[in-house]
């Protein structure tokens, strides 16, 4: 069963990240913010890319993503 309730995402705007899980586990971004379905949040991946990704996959990471 899905939920559809938020996940609380905890994450800051700026802070390094990194996708734990999913198809793309092991790419470093920069947190920007949740989207509209607060589920989904906007990273800009190290190429520079902006990208959506479920919240759930994200982590902190443990060092500073180069942008």
């Amino acid at each position: 069963m899905t939920s559809i309730r938020p996940i609380a995402s905890g994450f800051q705007k700026g802070e390094s990240v990194v996708l734990a899980r999913g198809t793309y586990q092991g790419t470093r971004g920069v947190f920007l913010h949740l989207n509209d379905d607060p589920n989904w949040a906007d990273i800009q991946e190290s190429g520079g890319s902006i990208c959506s990704h479920p919240v759930a996959w994200l982590d902190r990471s443990a060092t500073t993503a180069a942008l």
